[in-house]
């Protein structure tokens, strides 16, 4: 049986249409992979608003406290003021919705901002403008501002919420806080400081969260968000303690203000521990306004040259080879040395001389004679650099210099010795000092106490003390310590920081000025960098501070800013050191010609102590003279006859004065405070001598008149 083919008959409309409708899909989706825009559509932005959407969630960067957990940096919320101007925000609203009264508005708000009414008029009043921020002093306003402004119900008046640092304690502690900046990414970065050295544990973390929109950008519900938590950055606990650092800043502001002084810095640190608990810098800025003048930090990385400061070193070394014999004498005044003459700083030196009585007197001659026949220049350097000179602390702080300790003919040796022609830093001088005050073991000094994760509470660092290497032997630190008391309290150069009561030690220092412009140093003293390196107290030293002053014409304001703060912090730490029978500071006045009866009701109200000289009734001298800072008593001189009087406990430097006040002469044994005294008389019973015996420990004493 023959079988039989079924034919498929397609009609050729069909078969036409078909592959024209096949060629127009083919062509709609080569136009839609090669064109941008369709019907009017961006395609790019199309699948944009359809695609995933990452939102940033920015870490909150860490806040920084002292000691005692006070602020002293932190992220606050931040507002900026918008005003919206169109009309049309207003529309089905029963409510205005945009600024109606731009007069009204303006007049209100402007004060409010820091702006002045006809500004933010000009600002509201702009044509084709949706929204406009009222900049610039609608920026970065507090949540106080912030419902200041919302009280006043200004239609069209809104906020753009953000946050800041903010610094509460404003010009405090500058240099050490630093400050931020933000970036072209918005990102907060620390500049100077705490602020930039730990930037990147402050910034912390930022985290994300990722979703689904729709075309016109709202997101989708029930789609699920993949979300990374942000890590908010570390806390910061510094060793400063507030209290302190406030007492420090107001003590050298206080003698810097009209002093015509270039800069100042006053840096204390515990004793035992090498932990900065104050640093204070004038000229300095508020880091929430960046008025800053200069961007180094003086404590850090100022280099200069240091002074006699340095002696304290030179004659260190020279005790630790063993060969220093204090009683050992030497012709002050000047030397030759290379075709070059050194010479003490008062020129005419003090004749013959010891070099213990030398480092009192602050003579450049002795050192310049301890390198010349006790210690090589070699061996200097070397001592210089174990005590950390020409070279960084590594303190946590951003921007620290070496210094330059290098030194090679004699007259470099020679001026290096007293602190000329090397550079130094104040961090530096304060590490020196940890090895006097802990019998001969440098501390390395620090200014962070821990840094804390607030995210799980973990400490994940805590500054421990770290016993250093030994640079000096007990006998070398007893003894310069008792030099140091000597500059203080006895006759030397630091006598101007003798506070009675207080056995603050310490050296002074002045270093002249390299003129870069001339070549040479200037010849004037005006020109100079005056420093004092102490600790207090003496026999167990708890701080240890290092202030200096740029084109101080006299250390008085330098020293008037020590005792100032030593006094405080006896205070405030509630120490055993100070004596009985001393009063609280006082600022003396000018006593002169008043009569006596009403100033000593004066001093009496105050509880300041005082000796009245003579018998008379109206006052022709006194000490201290007006304007000094006293703690003790106050020496006041009549117009009457001479009497005898309780010198008992009197500093050498007192009773000095009170021997040029008598005009008697005095023959006058040992250095420290009046430990025995007594007057002889004539065969008229007039006082023609008074014979006193200093100690170094105060003692209450009566006069013995035999």
């Amino acid at each position: 049986m023959k079988k039989q083919t079924s034919k498929i008959h397609i009609n050729k409309f069909v078969f036409i249409f078909g592959l024209l409708l096949f060629c127009v899909i083919i062509g709609r989706v080569i136009q839609l992979n090669i064109s941008s825009t369709i019907n009017g559509i961006n395609l790019k932005e199309f699948a944009k608003n359809r695609n995933t959407t990452k939102e940033t969630l920015y870490a909150t960067r860490g806040t920084i406290y002292d000691k005692n957990e006070e602020i002293l940096a932190e992220t606050v919320d931040s507002y900026t003021v918008i005003a919206y101007l169109d009309s049309s925000r207003s529309k089905n609203s029963s409510k205005p919705k945009h600024v109606v009264d731009k007069r009204e508005t303006a007049k209100k708000i402007a004060p409010l901002i820091n702006m002045t009414e006809e500004r933010v008029y000009e600002l509201l009043d702009q044509k084709g403008l949706y929204q406009v921020e009222l900049g610039p002093g609608g920026r970065g306003l507090t949540e106080l501002q912030k419902e200041a402004i919302e009280k006043l119900n200004l239609p069209g008046i809104d906020f753009i919420a953000s946050n800041k640092r903010y610094y509460p304690n404003l010009d405090f502690a500058s240099y050490i806080l630093g400050y931020v900046t933000t970036n072209d990414e918005g990102n907060t970065v620390g500049e100077m400081g705490i602020e930039s050295k730990f930037n990147d544990k402050l910034n912390g973390i930022n985290g994300s969260v990722t979703y689904q929109q729709d075309a016109s950008g709202y997101r989708l519900v029930n789609v699920p968000e993949i979300r990374i938590e942000k890590e908010d950055g570390y806390d910061i606990y510094l060793t400063i303690d507030s209290n302190v650092q406030l007492m420090t800043e107001r003590a050298l502001n206080r003698e810097f203000q009209d002093s015509g002084a270039e800069w100042a810095i006053f840096v204390v640190a515990e004793a035992k521990t090498g932990k900065i608990i104050a640093s204070a810098t004038k000229p300095s800025f508020d880091p929430n306004k960046k008025n800053i003048e200069n961007y180094l930090n003086p404590l850090i990385s100022t280099s200069f040259e240091p002074g006699s400061t340095m002696k304290t070193y030179t004659y260190m070394a020279t005790m630790e080879k063993g060969n220093y014999d204090g009683n050992a004498t030497y012709m002050s005044g000047s030397m030759e040395l290379s075709n070059y003459v050194i010479r003490d700083w008062n020129r005419w030196g003090w004749g013959e001389i010891t070099y213990d009585y030398g480092y009192t007197q602050s003579s450049n001659i002795g050192v310049a004679n301890l390198v010349q026949h006790y210690i090589t220049g070699d061996e200097l350097a070397a001592y210089f650099e174990k005590l950390g000179f020409g070279k960084k602390t590594g303190i946590e702080l951003q921007g620290e210099v070496n210094g330059q300790i290098e030194f090679k003919y004699d007259i470099e040796i020679a001026n290096a010795s007293f602190g000329q022609g090397i550079r130094t830093t104040p961090i530096q001088h304060i590490q020196a000092l940890t090895s006097i005050a802990n019998n001969g073991y440098l501390l390395k000094p620090t200014i962070v106490e821990k840094i804390v994760n607030p995210n799980t509470g973990e400490v994940i660092y805590q500054a421990k003390k770290q016993k250093g290497k030994k640079v000096a032997s007990e006998k070398t630190v007893n003894h310069i310590k008792d030099l140091m008391d000597l500059v203080v309290n006895g006759n030397g150069t630091g006598s101007d920081f003798h506070l009675d009561g207080y056995d603050i030690i310490g050296k002074t220092g002045t270093a002249e000025v390299y003129n870069d412009q001339t070549g040479e140093y200037y010849s004037s003293y005006v020109h100079s960098i005056r420093s004092f390196a102490g600790m207090y107290p003496k026999n167990d030293p708890k701080y240890i501070f290092y202030v200096a002053f740029k084109d101080l014409p006299t250390s008085l304001r330098m020293s008037n800013a020590v005792k100032s703060l030593i006094q405080d912090l006896e205070a405030y730490y509630n120490l055993t050191n100070v004596r009985t029978n001393t009063k609280n500071n006082y600022n003396i006045e000018n006593y002169l010609n008043k009569n006596i009866d009403e100033v000593k009701n004066i001093l009496n109200v105050n509880g300041i102590g005082y000796e009245v000289i003579g018998d008379g009734n109206k006052i022709i001298n006194q000490y201290p003279s007006s304007g000094s800072l006293v703690n003790g008593k106050l020496l006041l001189f009549t117009n009457g006859n001479m009497t005898e009087n309780n010198l008992g406990g009197l500093s050498s430097k007192s009773i000095n004065n009170y021997c040029k006040m008598v005009n008697i002469p005095c023959n006058i044994k040992g250095n420290g405070y009046v430990s025995n005294y007594s007057y002889q008389k004539d065969e008229s019973g007039k006082i023609n001598l008074i014979n006193i015996e200093l100690d170094q420990k105060y003692k209450d004493v009566i006069g013995n008149n035999n």
